[in-house]
């Protein structure tokens, strides 16, 4: 344990100087990864020249890697490195990376089109350290009595209500943040890349993230900063690393665990367990430290098993989020975006809509939707972490219903008028705005969820693991691509990618959002299955 002891101060639901620090430095990253991913699919489809399947599959992996990166990140820091120096590190290979892609757009003409993707990966493995790491280290800044507070002498802790109340709005004003930076990113930075150019779009990016990753570091005295002594150093990555191999062992068999109940006493003493390695105990030696890391060891295992299921039936709603950065994007880019006579919509822009709507029901969430479900359910909270992500499900399910109808609205436009008559992009609003409100719910509610369920020394490994849902669903939405591709396309080759084929008479996107909102059902139906018996 390091540094000054806090003193005792009333147990009020508030976000220290540090953590509101931040999430500003978290929102100004949101800005420059969507000022890139948003429009991406345009850029590989209308400059580097790939079909809308390809371009659509090589998104959704870029998506993926950069989401499953987390993991491998989130168990080194956790057993090796610090939160810190893992941000320092990875934010340097984030910046290298976005320069790195302006660069290529701007000597595009003379590079091969397969270098396009290393400042794209450099980007990825910048992501993978920086993003968990930050808010993990966000998260304990928590101006609260939580356990990095030793707890010896009569120091009062904040009541467990109070510490979920806290933590709760640490991660609705995270998500405030990154929505707010992303909606500067879709709006501003599509507009410049279709209009101004792809150099300036890349550039602009990088020097904001540049800023950022500055600003941080000057605010380093204002941390918080885990420090555990060298001697405690080797147990708590003992008991990470150990955690994975019963973890593996469990997975093919050689190993049966029993999962502990949540209505009973192990999940506390497990979380106990292992929150003792963070403190300065007072052992004769250090063997009692390495017995008790392994002893907890496949207790954390049970804890990430206990998880699986749900991580597993959350996959589906990942697929569709990956949707309005690829399909979504180029469903607007085969309909009329002007407005009026001079101003065109760049279709990426359409994304802001989502975080437009995100924004604006935020503050509603916690004035209007937490007091009224709490009157029905009999409880402050409301509704349960579970019940908030299977709410944002049912609504992201609504939303491809939504757009698998107005997909087949607007291929009877096309095919009734001779001129090829296009239905106008405002059409594609109300499924942005379903995805916008169905984030609100099973987004934030994920990020909690995942904290809050593993012990305080695997907290990186627990964001890792909220992130993993989105980096294993963009590669499942890419093998659904392959599949449906392979088996809707017709006999005569060539150009003929069936449901996804470029000639927009001929796609059928509005199958495919069906097929998602039928395997999403699917999900949702195990998923409260499931939360029965957690």
């Amino acid at each position: 344990m390091s540094g000054k002891k806090p003193t005792a101060a009333p147990p009020t639901a508030r976000l220290s100087r540090a953590c509101v620090m931040i999430i500003v430095v978290a929102s100004v990253e949101r800005f420059a990864y969507k000022g890139v991913a948003s429009n991406l699919v345009t850029y590989l489809t209308e400059v580097v020249e790939m079909s809308t399947s390809a371009a659509a599959k090589s998104v959704s992996a870029w998506s993926g890697v950069t989401s499953m990166l987390p993991l491998l990140t989130a168990v080194l820091t956790d057993s090796y490195w610090d939160r810190y120096s893992t941000i320092t590190a990875s934010s340097l290979l984030y910046v290298v990376g976005l320069i790195g892609l302006t660069l290529w757009a701007l000597l595009h003409t003379r590079m091969p089109c397969s270098t396009l993707f290393f400042p794209l990966y450099l980007i990825s493995i910048g992501q993978g350290g920086y993003n968990p790491s930050l808010q993990a280290f966000g998260a304990d800044q928590l101006d609260i009595g939580d356990d990095d507070d030793g707890g010896d002498n009569g120091a009062t802790a904040a009541t467990e209500e109070q510490r979920s109340k806290v933590k709760s709005l640490f991660f609705q004003w995270w998500y405030f943040g990154i929505c707010s930076g992303s909606l500067l990113g879709n709006t501003t930075m599509s507009y410049v890349q279709d209009t101004v150019g792809w150099g300036l779009g890349f550039a602009v990016p990088a020097a904001v993230m540049a800023v950022s990753v500055a600003a941080f570091f000057c605010c380093t005295p204002l941390y918080k900063q885990r420090q555990p002594r060298a001697v405690h150093r080797k147990p708590c990555r003992d008991s990470v690393l150990k955690a994975l191999k019963s973890l593996l062992a469990s997975v093919t068999g050689a190993r049966k665990i029993t999962l502990p109940s949540r209505d009973g006493d192990d999940d506390t003493d497990i979380v106990s367990e292992l929150e003792l390695q963070e403190k300065p105990l007072k052992l004769a030696d250090q063997k009692q430290e390495a017995a008790m890391g392994e002893a907890a060891a496949p207790s954390v295992a049970k804890i990430i098993v206990r998880l699986l299921p749900i991580w597993t039936m959350l996959l589906m709603f990942a697929v569709i989020f990956q949707q309005p950065m690829t399909f979504f994007t180029k469903q607007g880019m085969l309909m009329d975006h002007r407005v009026g006579a001079v101003f065109v919509i760049p279709p990426a822009m359409l994304q802001s809509s989502i975080t437009v709507s995100i924004i604006l029901l935020m503050p509603l969430y916690d004035t209007v939707v937490v007091p009224l479900a709490g009157l029905v359910a009999g409880h402050g909270k409301g509704i349960t972490v579970l019940q908030r992500i299977g709410v944002g499900m049912v609504l992201s399910i609504v939303a491809m219903a939504v757009a698998a109808l107005v997909e087949a609205r607007r291929l009877r436009a096309a095919a009734s008028s001779s001129s090829g008559g296009r239905l106008s992009i405002f059409w594609l609003l109300p499924q942005y705005v379903l995805l916008g409100v169905s984030d609100v719910f099973t987004v934030v509610g994920m990020q909690e969820f995942f904290y809050t369920q593993v012990p305080s020394a695997m907290r990186t490994v627990g964001i890792a693991l909220y992130l993993s849902v989105f980096g294993v669903g963009s590669f499942v939405g890419a093998f659904l691509i392959t599949a449906l591709e392979m088996a809707t396309a017709g006999g005569g080759g060539g150009h003929d990618h069936g449901w996804f084929s470029d000639d927009p008479r001929e796609a059928r996107l509005d199958k495919y959002y069906w097929f998602l909102a039928l395997l999403s059902c699917v999900s949702f139906v195990v998923f409260t299955h499931l939360c029965k018996y957690y």
